[in-house]
């Protein structure tokens, strides 16, 4: 009878301690969420309140703390269930150059996402080119930066490859020059030619006029005179207007008698062959 009390007390006692193991557990589970979620307000008020503090510094910072909770919440629960850290701790001294080895590569492009979140050279939304690549930028993290093309493809870079790079950002500034070009046939008044490229970019409401268009005779070539076309134009317009110059530039020329010419050498060629 005794053994069989001592027995119940021993599985009672057991249970009581797994209890409070498992309601720590989850108490320290349910405060890393309540924190992270304080955390996270917290940073988007400061988001918005200062200019510096931008929607991508915001969204690595929330990352690389999430990271941070998580580890120290394991960390805890491990503890709780009296799994002896002493060791782990003292082994991450010998283990943490090999760890550093093996992980140089996530580490730098950590390190490469805090000098991106600082410094900024581009903002979620915004359309660049990073090296050869396109796109414009949907989202960064502590590891990556995903970027979408005009072609809906999506492509993820590391932050190590992203800070290595040449970063051209289009959308920094509220203005973007197009470099286009207008050919027009040898004997054509040239004063009229560019009267009717003016009057085709004038009748954009997306140009700016400040800074004026630039249109200027800017090659004599084989078969033809080429003027450049500079206009200004918002980012967000650039390939609107480029692409719609294209064929109004075609219409107004043909309106006006101005040929436009084409390389006869290789037709007449084509056609004695």
């Amino acid at each position: 009878m005794e053994n069989e009390m001592e027995v119940l007390y021993t599985a009672i006692s057991w249970m009581e301690r797994i209890g409070i193991q498992l309601i720590c557990s989850i108490a320290t589970i349910i405060i890393a969420k309540i924190l992270l979620r304080v955390i996270k307000k917290v940073l988007t008020k400061v988001e918005q309140k200062y200019e510096k503090f931008t929607p991508l510094m915001l969204g690595f910072l929330i990352k690389l703390i999430q990271v941070l909770i998580w580890i120290l919440a394991i960390l805890v629960v491990l503890g709780f269930w009296g799994i002896n850290l002493t060791p782990v701790i003292a082994g991450l001294g010998v283990t943490g150059v090999v760890l550093g080895f093996a992980l140089q590569e996530s580490i730098s492009s950590i390190f490469s996402g805090m000098m991106l979140a600082i410094n900024q050279p581009f903002g979620i939304g915004d359309y660049v080119d990073i090296g050869s690549t396109s796109g414009t930028v949907k989202a960064m993290d502590i590891m990556s930066v995903t970027l979408r093309t005009p072609d809906n493809k999506k492509i993820t870079m590391s932050n190590k490859i992203v800070w290595s790079q040449v970063i051209v950002n289009y959308s920094d500034l509220d203005k973007r020059r197009l470099d286009m070009t207008a050919g027009v046939a040898y004997g054509t008044n040239l004063d009229s030619a560019k009267s009717v490229i003016k009057s085709v970019l004038d009748s954009y409401p997306e140009v700016l006029k400040d800074p004026e268009p630039v249109i200027e005779v800017s090659n004599l070539a084989d078969s033809e005179v080429t003027f450049i076309v500079r206009p200004w134009v918002s980012p967000s317009d650039y390939w609107n207007v480029n692409w719609r110059f294209q064929k109004d530039i075609y219409n107004a020329f043909e309106k006006a008698g101005i040929e436009i010419p084409y390389n006869k050498l290789d037709v007449n060629v084509t056609t004695q062959a």
